[in-house]
């Protein structure tokens, strides 16, 4: 199970080096005091993630490459740092840094989303919270710290289908970095990433919050503004669930910071770098030389190889408005080298992602699943409305009803000061063009939510689109609280109710990551550390192992394989429905199929040839039966010429092995 010090180990060694790294670059591009600060932690990942991933599968994936690799890393942000710099504008006199509290602050609410990750003992038995089930992907960086790259599919063995992995990976491999660097587990390491990508957001906001704003005080309330959730638990307490799901479409549901940092970190380390890449763009004026566009290039291409939905669809599409703005604001003189600089991070960018464009692009061809993006509004009322105009009154219900109940804090008040700052005389000549180019970004997220939808598994273009939007929209509306008295009254109080109103769903997703789910396996899951230690033993790091995938199945929120995926640190040959439609390129019917031969062997009911097929076909090397599955008393593999007993534990498992290799 993890262990809470080494999590602190390796958040502390990934805060340290990522910002160590960034601080001289960020310094050089943003040399503002609060700015400086707030970009160094993700824009020192985003620069040597990508570069490393093209590195390590030429140098090998060891301890001693990476220690060459990191000392490399720090050896030229040193000398970055120590070589002159022309001096800045004196526009950046007066600004104020962001207050030392503000870093203890972020620190401790990056905490809440890394301990929705971590076990919670109780009675002898261990349950897990709710978000783990999108961190079944710890299975990701154990893989990759184990065999190196490029990665393999760690979730499923097929003779007929690619041993790669089509998954934008990046936030994954960087976890591995420190995995085998300090030699903690994969799950260890995802909870430390977590709370790094957590906190890096933050800092994020708060630096350009205390920016635009002129005021320290602007940090405090992007975390306050942060903690706060959506107005469904007030509404559903109001209301009774039924009632609500008439009034809105149990589908339409967004996601805050504290969720979206919980469930999905690659997404939200995506947005951060899309936030960033934003801001780079509108000072393509002062820094479009090529230590800027190389930053640029950079950041695009580790927000495409952390998330192809954020990264890649929902900036392609933010990109082009922000650029066009950009330009017709900008002095005539100087557009010409913009464009230049600004087509040459892009052409940069994608040289960098090429090889997970080109994954990307394979395996949604194999899915034979069409197109993976849909034009179709976000269906947001429920049946309470007559279907008959439902559909045409969804479209104005995203932006006037759902988007104030999922962003009760942020929507309304940050909406109204990046309005406002556009067209103020308070605003600063220096920030007019970043919170044009963040109006832009904000508007265009947002309507990617509104009418595209994702095809592939999930929607997740339109549930993580909307992410960079929270993240600016977080900003703004910090400025705006730190700003109050410069409103009216009515406003200022209206938006504090709104944040009021909002921090129970906050602060109830936060008591949730923390207590965990009651779970009738907490027992039996608590057992299976040793069992996972016989397989160690038994397979080999690149052999996989099969168990039954429903397994734990009340663990989770949906059926997944999460004690292989947390523990195992070997690969599966099928780790479930879930897992294999999302990470797997097989078009949808194949994966049924394999899905209804994998239950019913575990079930006690495969045939002979099942059982073979398990073995020949998919790559079973080890198979796990335990005491609560079907098979358990009508074991199929006790008598196959396919498997042999390797190990048991009176009453709680069975450990088979492949008598031919």
């Amino acid at each position: 199970m993890a262990s809470p010090l080494n999590v602190l180990f390796c958040a502390v060694a990934a805060v340290l080096f990522w910002t160590g790294l960034g601080l001289p670059l960020a310094r050089r591009l943003a040399p503002e005091q609060p700015l400086r600060w707030a970009l160094a932690p993700i824009m020192g990942w985003a620069v040597f993630s990508p570069l490393a991933v093209l590195i390590f599968p030429w140098v090998g994936f060891t301890r001693t490459s990476i220690a060459i690799l990191v000392v490399a890393a720090l050896g030229a942000s040193l000398a970055l740092a120590i070589v002159p710099n022309r001096p800045e504008q004196p526009a950046t006199a007066g600004v104020p840094a962001i207050p030392w509290w503000a870093f203890a602050a972020a620190a401790l609410l990056a905490a809440a989303p890394a301990i929705g990750i971590m076990p919670k003992f109780v009675d002898g038995g261990v349950i897990l919270a709710t978000p783990i089930f999108d961190h079944a992907k710890v299975a990701i960086i154990d893989d990759i710290a184990r065999l190196g790259l490029p990665a393999g599919n760690p979730f499923f063995g097929d003779d007929g289908s690619s041993a790669q992995l089509a998954y934008y990976y990046l936030w994954h491999f960087s976890a591995a970095i420190f995995a085998v660097l300090l030699g903690v587990s994969g799950w260890e390491a995802d909870a430390a990433f977590t709370w790094f990508t957590a906190f890096a957001s933050l800092l994020l906001m708060m630096g350009l919050a205390v920016w635009f704003s002129g005021r320290r005080a602007a940090a405090v309330w992007v975390i306050l503004l942060s903690i706060a959730g959506s107005l469904r638990p007030i509404l559903t307490f109001a209301l009774g669930e039924r009632n609500l799901e008439h009034i809105l479409s149990p589908y339409s549901g967004l996601q805050t910071w504290v969720v979206q940092a919980s469930w999905a970190p690659q997404h939200l380390a995506s947005a951060a770098c899309v936030v960033v890449a934003v801001f780079l763009m509108s000072r393509l004026t002062r820094h479009g030389g090529p230590l800027g566009v190389a930053a640029l290039a950079l950041v695009v291409a580790a927000a495409f190889e952390s998330s192809a939905w954020v990264g890649g669809i929902t900036f392609a599409v933010v990109a082009g408005p922000v650029s066009l703005g950009l330009l017709v604001t900008a002095d005539p003189k100087r557009r010409l080298g913009i464009a230049a600089s600004a087509i040459a991070g892009a052409l940069l960018a994608v040289l960098l992602a090429l090889p997970f464009i080109r994954n990307e692009y394979l395996a949604t061809v194999t899915r034979e699943a069409g197109f993976p993006i849909a034009l179709h509004p976000l269906a947001v009322l429920g049946t309470f409305i007559p279907q008959g105009i439902r559909r045409v009154l969804d479209l104005p219900a995203y932006w006037f009803l759902l988007l104030i109940i999922e962003f009760p804090a942020t929507y309304i008040a940050g909406s109204f000061v990046l309005a406002r700052a556009l067209k103020s005389r308070e605003t600063p000549d220096r920030s007019t063009r970043p919170a044009m180019a963040f109006g832009l970004l904000v508007f265009v997220c947002l309507a990617v939510g509104w009418l595209l939808v994702s095809t592939i598994a999930n929607n997740d273009l339109g549930w993580r689109a909307a992410l960079p939007a929270v993240l600016v929209l977080t900003v703004f509306a910090a400025v705006g609280f730190s700003r109050w008295r410069t409103y009216s009254a009515p406003a200022a109080v209206a938006a504090s109710a709104l944040l009021l109103l909002g921090l129970p769903g906050g602060l109830g997703f936060i008591g949730q990551n923390a207590m965990g789910n009651p779970s009738a396996s907490a027992a039996p899951f608590a057992d299976t550390a040793d069992l996972w230690r016989a397989v160690r033993r038994h397979a080999a790091p690149d052999q996989r192992v099969g168990n039954n995938p429903l397994s734990f199945a009340d663990l989770t929120v949906w059926p997944i394989n999460i004690s292989w995926s947390l523990l195992a640190d070997r690969r599966s040959c099928y780790a479930g429905w879930a897992l294999a439609r999302a990470f797997v390129a097989l078009p949808g019917a194949e994966i049924d199929a394999v899905d209804g031969l994998f239950v019913r062997v575990f079930a006690g009911e495969g045939s002979v040839e099942d059982v073979h097929l398990l073995a020949t076909r998919y790559g079973c090397h080890a198979i796990i039966l335990s005491a609560q599955d079907g098979a358990w008393r009508r074991d199929p593999f006790a008598d196959s010429p396919d498997y042999r007993l390797a190990e048991e534990a009176a009453a709680k498992w069975r450990l088979y092995v492949a008598t031919q290799r």
